[in-house]
């Protein structure tokens, strides 16, 4: 898979623009992997972006397999860990860069039915950043922050069984606060791009914007999901 989005994205931006590895990032091994192949094709890494995160089946804690809790913890939070840690370790040696991690929902403290786990490893991410830009104060290793807020992708929509009522609930949110991929992505890798100091946190979703939709909701119906759910 990586190769084959490695091949489409050179066709697009030039082959010598882009490079890629499968990389698992609850691995530290793998993770020194990826920096390396990252290293090896552009001679160094400016931005490096914990991004990679799962969510499980949205019922109380009581109710999740440890299997499922494990594999939360171990790619939401030990994964955040050890990718921080191989770029800082890395990036301290080049002399350069910054880390950016993913913030989610419970980030913030706020709950929600159903969501401990998944709740419980980003609010972990939040305190791990607070700790990781004191720690970094003093070096020329950036600590930043990424908030893409509500997107429409496999990982909103696996918690939820699409023919209940649960969903159908959540739905009317998502579609007020959501947006698609391709709307979102353009926008924080513009920002990310031009962030110059530790610290900086890129947020899509605002107060502000979320009260701006949830004001013009009844003037500007939208479904995010028409095509998802009708594949």
């Amino acid at each position: 898979a990586v190769a084959s989005m490695v091949s489409e994205l050179g066709e697009y931006y030039g082959h010598e623009k882009v490079c890629g590895v499968a990389c698992d990032i609850t691995d530290p091994v793998a993770l020194q992997g990826l920096w390396d192949c990252a290293n090896e094709a552009f001679g160094g890494v400016d931005i490096w972006i914990n991004n990679a995160g799962m969510s499980i089946e949205r019922k109380p804690l009581w109710e999740q397999s440890d299997e499922a809790l494990q594999g939360m913890v171990a790619t939401n939070l030990t994964g955040a860990m050890f990718g921080s840690k191989v770029a800082i370790q890395n990036m301290l040696e080049q002399g350069s860069g910054q880390v950016w991690n993913t913030e989610g929902f419970g980030s913030d403290g706020a709950t929600q039915t159903g969501m401990v786990a998944y709740g419980s490893t980003k609010r972990a991410v939040r305190y791990m950043q607070k700790g990781l830009r004191k720690d970094t104060a003093d070096t020329p290793v950036q600590i930043c922050t990424v908030s893409p807020g509500i997107v429409v992708t496999e990982l909103l929509m696996g918690d939820y069984d699409l023919t209940s009522e649960q969903w159908e609930k959540s739905k009317k949110i998502f579609n007020i606060l959501g947006d698609e991929v391709q709307t979102v992505t353009p926008w924080l890798a513009e920002h990310i791009l031009a962030t110059d100091k530790s610290g900086a946190r890129v947020a899509w979703l605002t107060r502000r914007k979320a009260f701006g939709r949830f004001m013009t909701a009844a003037f500007n119906k939208r479904d995010l999901f028409a095509t998802v759910e009708g594949a």
